[in-house]
């Protein structure tokens, strides 16, 4: 039950800071639509610092999950050779 309310509290206070996070957004699109018309390249910049910025969690997470499942892996082998060991 508890962790059924934690992801319901997660869900709300995302919702309510959304309209907060969408408004970032505005600022940069003005930013680069000016600079476009006076023929600047801030754009690509940004493209790929977006790029960036998107790679880096889903890296970390992967290395983080690697990690997790040899560790559960060697554990399950551990508990398997403990198991088949005569006594």
């Amino acid at each position: 039950m508890k962790k059924l309310l934690a992801i319901f509290l997660v869900l709300v206070v995302s919702l309510v800071l959304s309209d907060s996070l969408l408004a970032q957004c505005a600022m940069c699109k003005a930013t680069i639509e000016a600079n476009q018309a006076n023929s600047g390249k801030y754009g690509v910049g940004l493209n790929t610092g977006i790029l960036y910025l998107m790679v880096v969690p889903y890296i970390a997470f992967g290395v983080l999950g690697f990690f997790w499942y040899k560790n559960a892996k060697a554990k399950k082998d551990l508990n398997s050779v403990k198991s088949q060991a005569p006594s």
